[in-house]
């Protein structure tokens, strides 16, 4: 059975960093690519950055901000969050499928994790 299980969100002040972990299990992350999103209140999901074997991509308002990384050892995804501000507060989610297009898509994932709560204060 796959599973996406995340885990690190909670409460931070703006310039503050949290890691998010996603661990994955019934599948090898070098078979998969990993995105993270996140869906704030009254807004749509929108990806916040994907890895594969061979790309990283980051959406523009986290770039130099975020850092996503894999530990295919673990089989875990992290998505490390540095300068954090109250806009980034959201419930994040990792997602993975087999092939991705358009990795910013919700639409293109087949596996989601539960998701995680990270909350900004200003």
């Amino acid at each position: 059975e796959v599973q996406l299980v995340e885990s690190g969100g909670g409460l931070v002040q703006a310039g503050g960093s949290l890691r998010l972990s996603c661990a994955a299990s019934g599948f090898t992350l070098d078979k998969y690519a990993i995105g993270w999103f996140r869906q704030a209140p009254g807004k749509e999901r929108e990806g916040v950055s994907y890895i594969s074997s061979s790309d990283v991509y980051y959406e523009d308002s986290v770039k130099g901000r975020f850092t996503i990384s894999s530990d295919n050892a673990k089989n875990t995804v992290y998505l490390q969050m540095n300068s954090l501000k109250p806009e980034d507060t959201a419930v994040y989610y990792c997602a993975a499928t087999v092939r991705v297009v358009a990795w910013w898509s919700p639409n293109e994932y087949d596996y989601w994790g539960q998701g995680t709560q990270v909350t900004v204060s200003s």
